[in-house]
């Protein structure tokens, strides 16, 4: 994990509240489904921010059937809360 690439997939406000949802939900893990009204963005444009995520190591994704569930990569928030400290 480079902090340069979290720091930029973050500067995006999408981003930035996609990750913010999924670190504040109670569960841990949110259904990507879930996404789509919350935002007000469809399907296509919520995976390409999604996938940003995945690639910046802040989230990782578990495909259960149709639908991938989201969780934030708690390793990687701790470097990042070590860093910002």
């Amino acid at each position: 994990m480079t902090l340069a690439k979290v720091f930029s997939a973050l500067g995006d406000p999408i981003r930035l509240k996609l990750f913010t949802l999924i670190a504040r939900d109670p569960s841990q893990e949110v259904c990507a489904c879930s996404f789509v009204d919350e935002l007000q963005r469809s399907q296509p444009t919520i995976s390409h921010h999604l996938k940003i995520l995945r690639e910046a190591a802040l989230i990782t994704g578990t495909k259960r059937g149709t639908w991938v569930w989201y969780s934030v990569n708690a390793q990687a928030l701790s470097e990042v809360r070590e860093f910002l400290s």
